[in-house]
């Protein structure tokens, strides 16, 4: 197995996880998102950024739009964009409606806003996206290749034709997103892209890389067996 050189971005909204992976080294970006922010339970966005922009100041860190128009949009993207010269300003491929947002994309890349440009999954999402973005100015296009996974189809041939596309821009990122498993990152770094995002669990997994698969059996026996007696079970 060849050692990992892919960037590993963390992807969380715990503010005490994202400064210990920052403290530790081998995370070299940062993303979070709403659904990530809701479940725990922040409510002060502004603040929440302002912390963690303070905590991580020379390092990327992805905060997104939360409005549903374009106008909103360019509205909260600018307010993210003067948080900081290290931000990524996250911006949907689509709104609710389906409404393509490759014009916004166009207009804020244009005037030098760092963009990651997110919830893609086709190549003509990807296409569009690129063509949109402005060769020079600092972007990432997140295509969720474990939501793709999850409908049965191997992310993998996707990923490679995105490659294609994102080498066309210059300073322009390819990011596997929505990692389910270790393996993974095995597989973006195959597909040649130039990030993956990972969930603090599954960083923990990478002790694991390498290991023995007898020994491995061995642990997953004790485990089991001690699982069993501090349960107090019993077949007879």
């Amino acid at each position: 197995m060849s050692a990992l050189t892919i960037q590993l971005f963390a992807d969380g909204a715990d503010i005490k996880a994202m400064t210990d992976l920052y403290k530790g080294g081998k995370v070299k970006g940062f993303t979070t998102n709403p659904t990530l922010m809701h479940k725990v339970g922040i409510t002060d966005y502004p603040g929440f950024s302002k912390e963690v922009l303070k905590a991580i100041p020379d390092k990327g860190v992805s905060f997104e739009v939360f409005s549903d128009d374009l106008e909103g949009m360019e509205a909260d993207a600018r307010v993210i964009h003067s948080w900081g010269k290290n931000v990524y300003v996250k911006i949907p491929v689509s709104n609710t409606k389906g409404e393509s947002t490759a014009s916004l994309i166009k207009k804020l890349a244009a005037e030098g806003v760092q963009l990651n440009v997110t919830a893609i999954l086709t190549m003509k999402q990807v296409d569009e996206v690129c063509a949109a973005l402005k060769p020079g100015v600092p972007s990432i296009v997140s295509v969720f290749a474990g939501r793709i996974a999850d409908t049965g189809v191997d992310p993998q041939p996707l990923m490679r034709e995105a490659l294609k596309s994102c080498r066309k821009v210059a300073k322009c990122e390819l990011l596997w997103a929505s990692t389910r498993e270790l393996i993974n990152l095995y597989q973006a770094q195959d597909c040649g892209c130039d990030i993956i995002t990972v969930t603090p669990d599954i960083l923990k997994k990478l002790d694991m890389t390498g290991k023995d698969l007898t020994e491995l059996s061995l642990d997953t026996v004790k485990m089991f067996r001690a699982d069993a007696l501090a349960a107090g079970f019993k077949i007879r």
